[in-house]
C-alpha cells in the first residue's frame, strides 16, 4: 500500500509536507497505528504502556492574594491530578509605582500579602502542604512566586518540604541564593512585554535550575506572538521577544509545560493548563528526576498523550543524526482536529483529521464521550449529585474536567469566596458517582461547566445514562455517534446536561512516521502540537538533533 492509498483508507490527510525524503516502501504514513505497515508499526511503543502523570505546579489561593482556602485547593487537586503545588506570592524586588496613584491598589495587595506570608503564613503553608502528601497516590510540592519587571515572573518549586523563604534583589539573585537547594525556578506568562513582567530571554541559562518553562496558563499562550489564546489580561499584549519560539530560535533548550496560574484555589482547573511528566512511577524522586531531564509536556486541559521519538531520542534529549526517523503516536480525549510536526519553527507536516469521523463497524466498539453539566442562568451555584452509568459494556478510563472560578487576579469584594470542590465519589466498571458544582458561565466566551470524559468499550445499542438531581437522561452509543444530545433539567433557561458526540478510536488516535534527512542547522529541533476539535491543545517538549 502506498501513502496515498493508505491515507484514503484511513480518512486522515497529510498537508504541507516539506523536507521529507523517501525510504524503501514508505515516504510517510498517517492513521491509527493498527493500520500502519509492519516495518513502520514496530517502531511505535504502545501508548497504553506509557506512563504520564499530570499536575499543576503554579496556582494560587488565599494564602497570600487569591481566593479559596489552601485545604480546599489541595482537596480539589487530588480529585483530578497526580501531583500539585499551590503557590504563595512571596517576592517582588523591583516593584514599581511608589509614586504612581494608578498602581496603588495593585501594589498594596501585593505588599500586604508578602508581609502576611512572613508573619507566620509560610510556616503554616509548609505544614499543610506536607500533610496533604500521600506517596504513591498524590504528591505535593512547596513553591512560591517571585515577580520581576526586568526578568519576568518565576516560580521556585522545591523537592523538599523544608523550603527556605529567601529575600532577593532580582531573579538571578534568587537563583544564586537557592543554588544549593533542590529547586526548579520556572518563568511563566512569558509573552508579556520585556521589562513589564514578560520574560527576558537574555537572562536564560540552560542549567539544572530551569529545565522547563511555562508556555500556557490562564494568561494565554506564549508559543508565538499570534494564534489561539491571545493575552487579554490588563498586564498587556503578547510580543514575539517573550515567546517560546523566540527562545528556541535563540538556540536555548528547555522543556515545554503548562500550569493554570489560577487565583481561585483550584489547581488543575480544566482548560487553564496542566503539566504532564513522563516517569516510571508516581514516586517523588522519579517525578522530580523526569522534570529535571525535561521529560515534560503541556496541555490546556484534556490529558492528551503525545509519544514523539526521533530515532531513539525522546523529548528533552539531544541526539546526533543525519537521517532522522520520526515516530509519532497520539491519543487525545476528543476528536483530533490536526497534529503538527514543527521543525525549527516551521510546520513540516500537518496531519488533518476528516471533518466527520464515520461510526466504527462492529457491535462492540471503543469510543470516548464527554458529558458536561452547567449552563445555569441564576447566579447561585447548582449542585449536581448523581451518577453516569452504562447499561452494558465497561468504562476503561475516566477523565475529569473540573473547573474552578475564572479568576486570574484578586477580585475586589470577593472576600468571602469559598471553593466548591468537585468530587468523584465512586467508580466501577459500569458507573461513576459524582458530586459537582456548576456556576453561570460568566460570559459567552468563558465556560464554567463541569464534566467528565468516559473511555468506553460497549455495544453500540447499549445506553449511557445520566441520573442527577432526580432526573434521568439516556442515549445509545449509536445515537451519540450521530451527534450531541442535550437536556434542560427544569425547562428553558435552566441548568442543562450535554452528551457530546461520541468519538470512535479512529478519531482520537493517530500514528505517523516520516524520515527527514535534511539537516538545516548545526542543531535542529522538533516538537509536536495537537489541536482537538473542541479547542483543547497539547504540546510535546522538543527533541534536539545535532548534525552528524
Amino acid at each position: 500500500m502506498d501513502r496515498r492509498e493508505f491515507l484514503k483508507t484511513s480518512g486522515w490527510s497529510l498537508l504541507g509536507l516539506a523536507a521529507v525524503s523517501a525510504i524503501p516502501g514508505c515516504t510517510s504514513f498517517t492513521g491509527d497505528t493498527k493500520s500502519l505497515p509492519d516495518h513502520v508499526k514496530k517502531g511505535f511503543p504502545s501508548l497504553k504502556d506509557m506512563k504520564v502523570f499530570w499536575g499543576d505546579v503554579h496556582n494560587h489561593c488565599n494564602v497570600t492574594y487569591g481566593h479559596g482556602d489552601l485545604k480546599d485547593a489541595l482537596a480539589a487537586a487530588e480529585q483530578q491530578l497526580d501531583f500539585a503545588s499551590v503557590t504563595p506570592h512571596a517576592l517582588w524586588p523591583d516593584i514599581p509605582g511608589e509614586n504612581d496613584p494608578r498602581l496603588g491598589w495593585v501594589i498594596g495587595y501585593h505588599t500586604e500579602a508578602f508581609r502576611r506570608l512572613r508573619r507566620g503564613g509560610y510556616d503554616k503553608y509548609l505544614k499543610a502542604v506536607e500533610a496533604a502528601n500521600r506517596p504513591g497516590e498524590f504528591l505535593t510540592f512547596p513553591s512560591y512566586e517571585c515577580h520581576s519587571m526586568e526578568h519576568g515572573d518565576h516560580v521556585a518549586l522545591f523537592h523538599d518540604f523544608n523550603a527556605p523563604l529567601v529575600e532577593c534583589e532580582s531573579v538571578p539573585d534568587l537563583k544564586e541564593k537557592l543554588k544549593d537547594y533542590n529547586v526548579y525556578i520556572t518563568p511563566h506568562h512569558m509573552g508579556y512585554i520585556t521589562g513589564f513582567r514578560g520574560y527576558n530571554w537574555a537572562a536564560f541559562r540552560e542549567d539544572r535550575q530551569t529545565p522547563f518553562v511555562e508556555m500556557f496558563s490562564r494568561h494565554g499562550l506564549a508559543e508565538s506572538d499570534s494564534g489561539d489564546y491571545n493575552y487579554l489580561h490588563d498586564m498587556g499584549p503578547r510580543v514575539w521577544e517573550g515567546s517560546i519560539l523566540y527562545g528556541l530560535e535563540q538556540g536555548h533548550k528547555f522543556g515545554l509545560m503548562c500550569s493554570t496560574d489560577q487565583h481561585a484555589g483550584y489547581p488543575g482547573s480544566y482548560g487553564d493548563g496542566r503539566i504532564g511528566v513522563y516517569a516510571p512511577s508516581l514516586d517523588r524522586d522519579a517525578i522530580w528526576e523526569a522534570m529535571g531531564r525535561r521529560r515534560v509536556c503541556g496541555v490546556t486541559g484534556d490529558k492528551i498523550k503525545i509519544d514523539l521519538r526521533v530515532n531513539e531520542g525522546l523529548p528533552g534529549e539531544v541526539i546526533r543524526a543525519g537521517k532522522r526517523e520520526i515516530y509519532l503516536n497520539v491519543e487525545a480525549q476528543n476528536q483530533i482536529d490536526y497534529v503538527d510536526i514543527i521543525k525549527n519553527g516551521e510546520c513540516i507536516a500537518r496531519l488533518g483529521a476528516p471533518h466527520r469521523i464515520a461510526a466504527p463497524e462492529g457491535e462492540v466498539v471503543r469510543a470516548k464521550v464527554k458529558i458536561d453539566f452547567g449552563w445555569n442562568r441564576e447566579e447561585e451555584y447548582v449542585r449536581w449529585q448523581g451518577r453516569v452509568r452504562l447499561t452494558d459494556g465497561r468504562i476503561d478510563d475516566l477523565q475529569t474536567c473540573f473547573r474552578g472560578a475564572a479568576f486570574t487576579s484578586p477580585q475586589p469584594g470577593e472576600t468571602e469566596f469559598h471553593t466548591r470542590v468537585n468530587r468523584v465519589l465512586g467508580r466501577d466498571e459500569r458507573s461513576v458517582a459524582l458530586d459537582m458544582y456548576s456556576s453561570k458561565n460568566p460570559n459567552v466566551m468563558t465556560p464554567a461547566m463541569q464534566g467528565v470524559i468516559l473511555d468506553v468499550e460497549m455495544p453500540r445499542s447499549a445506553k449511557i445514562v445520566a441520573e442527577f438531581n432526580g432526573h434521568a437522561y439516556e442515549h445509545t452509543l449509536d445515537e451519540l455517534f450521530a451527534g450531541a444530545r442535550a437536556h434542560f433539567l427544569r425547562g428553558w433557561l435552566s441548568e442543562a446536561v450535554q452528551f457530546s458526540r461520541a468519538v470512535p478510536e479512529t478519531g482520537f488516535t493517530v500514528g505517523h512516521y516520516l524520515v527527514d534527512d535534511t539537516p538545516e542547522r548545526d542543531t535542529d529541533y522538533y516538537y509536536v502540537r495537537v489541536r482537538q476539535r473542541d479547542g483543547q491543545w497539547g504540546w510535546s517538549t522538543p527533541v534536539w538533533v545535532e548534525r552528524a
